[in-house]
C-alpha cells in the first residue's frame, strides 16, 4: 500500500523539529486564550477605581505680596555707596590730597586688594615689591603714593610698609590723616 498514508509520517529530521514547533505554538495559544478572561483581576479593579478613591489634596500658592522698595538712606545718617564722594571745599590751610599731582600706578587699587611681597636694599635706599590684583609686580620707596585714599609710604620695613592716608570725614567733611599698613602676608 503504497499511496494511502495520510496518517503515515515520514521520519526526516526537519519534519520532526517542524511538529515539535507546531505543537509548542499550539500549546501557547491555549495558554494566551485561557489567561484571557472578561472579569480581571485585583489589579484592573484598582486601575478603575483609582480617580475615585485617591483625591489630590494641593495646597493652593501664598500669596505674593507686591514689592516695596526701602531706601537706603531712611535716617539720613548713611552716605549713598553706589554715588562717588565729592570733595567737600574744606577752608584754606587745613589738611587737604594733593588732587592736582599725576596717580600713581597702584593708587587704582584699594589696600586691601594690594599684597606687600617684601622689600629691596639698593643703594642705601629701601623698595617695597607690592603684587597688584592685575597679577604685577610693582616697587615703591617712601613718598610713593599707593591705594585709594591718598595714602603716602612713609615706612619701609622687612614685615611691612606704613602709611598715612587721607579721608575725608563722613560728618565734617574735612579731611582727616589716619595712619594705615600693608603686613608680609605668608
Amino acid at each position: 500500500m503504497k499511496g494511502a498514508g495520510f496518517l503515515k509520517l515520514q521520519r526526516c529530521p526537519a519534519s520532526g523539529i517542524f511538529q515539535w514547533r507546531l505543537l509548542i505554538l499550539l500549546l501557547l495559544i491555549i495558554v494566551l486564550t485561557a489567561c484571557q478572561g472578561s472579569g480581571g483581576d485585583d489589579l484592573d479593579q484598582f486601575i478603575r477605581d483609582a480617580d475615585k478613591s485617591m483625591k489630590a489634596t494641593i495646597e493652593p500658592l501664598p500669596e505674593v505680596m507686591p514689592y516695596v522698595p526701602i531706601p537706603y538712606n531712611a535716617d539720613g545718617i548713611l552716605s549713598d555707596p553706589f554715588v562717588a564722594r565729592k570733595a567737600i571745599n574744606a577752608p584754606k590751610g587745613s589738611l587737604q590730597p594733593n588732587l592736582t599731582r599725576p596717580r600713581e600706578p597702584l593708587e587704582l587699587y584699594p589696600l586691601e586688594n594690594l599684597k606687600f611681597v617684601g622689600s629691596i636694599e639698593k643703594a642705601k635706599l629701601k623698595y617695597a615689591v607690592i603684587k597688584a590684583p592685575d597679577g604685577t609686580v610693582q616697587q615703591v620707596k617712601i613718598g610713593n603714593y599707593i591705594g585709594q585714599n591718598f595714602g603716602l609710604v612713609t615706612n619701609i620695613e622687612v614685615t611691612g610698609i606704613l602709611l598715612k592716608e587721607i579721608v575725608q570725614d563722613e560728618e565734617s567733611g574735612e579731611w582727616v590723616e589716619r595712619d594705615a599698613s600693608i603686613e608680609l602676608q605668608e
